[in-house]
């Protein structure tokens, strides 16, 4: 009987290179989405007869009319895979893959935003899309009022876990997470919402929260789904996604965090009233 082979298989330059950018990070749906990036500029040399460690900054501006012209991305799209693109050949150079980045000097295109297009909801919808949640299931309840009352992002709220929504701090209960950039928060709950996430949680001692019909955790695209079906429930007929929901909170306090949402420990000293929405 052949003895396994455990010899290790050898990648290209280019691969290994790829290896190192990518794990930098920790965020599954980041490595994700740089990958694809890469892919796209990986299989756009190969169409060209170039290896994606000798390419000019000349090459790269071509890639980019190639996402524009031939695979129809918007600016905001291009803009975003060309800025990985940079973050790529900048750790290349780096690791000494290639001796200077072909991407400092790559024009990005312009992205304007225009934030008065952005629908979210006011008081009355987000009230009633809390009544039609807490009338639907366990998990729907403790999913809307997580992002409409703590102002989570949707991909915080699906990965809550049970066994971190009973801190305790300064004799206020709390959930404790980690958001987007490892960031750790340190969140005081609202006795309402602390109830939702009980229901949600029922016997249950750890593992997800929130989850789906079929017994598994939520994602967000099924965080999607049960957004515009409460709100097509409750006759609102904006265009909606799960960021509409904590819009209402960021506008009332003026600044990208919920009132209780900090790093600090001292924002514990009071959590929100429910009446503060």
């Amino acid at each position: 009987m052949n003895e396994p082979n455990h010899a290790p298989v050898p990648i290209s330059r280019a691969a290994a290179a790829v290896v190192g950018f990518l794990a930098r990070y920790s965020s599954k749906a980041t490595v994700a989405a740089y990958a694809l990036d890469l892919r796209l500029l990986f299989e756009w040399c190969v169409a060209q007869g170039v290896d994606p460690l000798d390419v000019t900054r000349t090459h790269l501006e071509l890639f980019a009319r190639h996402l524009e012209d031939d695979r129809g991305n918007g600016p905001s799209s291009i803009h975003r895979r060309l800025s990985t693109i940079r973050g790529f050949y900048r750790i290349a150079e780096i690791d000494d893959y290639v001796d200077k980045s072909p991407a400092t000097h790559l024009r990005l295109p312009r992205v304007y935003r225009d934030e008065t297009t952005t629908l979210g909801l006011d008081r009355v919808e987000l009230g009633a899309v809390i009544a039609a949640a807490r009338a639907s299931t366990p998990s729907d309840a403790a999913l809307i009022t997580m992002m409409g009352l703590l102002g989570l992002r949707v991909s915080e709220a699906c990965n809550v876990r049970i066994q971190d929504i009973h801190g305790l701090e300064r004799g206020h209960r709390t959930l404790v997470l980690v958001g987007k950039g490892r960031e750790p928060a340190t969140i005081p709950l609202p006795i309402s919402v602390a109830a939702d996430m009980d229901v949600a949680a029922g016997q249950r001692e750890s593992g997800p929260l929130l989850l789906r019909a079929d017994g598994k955790q939520m994602d967000r695209r099924s965080a999607a789904r049960v957004v515009v079906r409460l709100a097509k429930k409750v006759g609102i007929k904006k265009r909606l996604s799960p960021h509409s929901l904590p819009l209402l909170r960021h506008r009332l306090l003026g600044r990208r965090c919920s009132l209780a949402r900090c790093a600090d420990r001292r924002a514990t000293q009071r959590p929100p009233h429910d009446d503060e929405v």
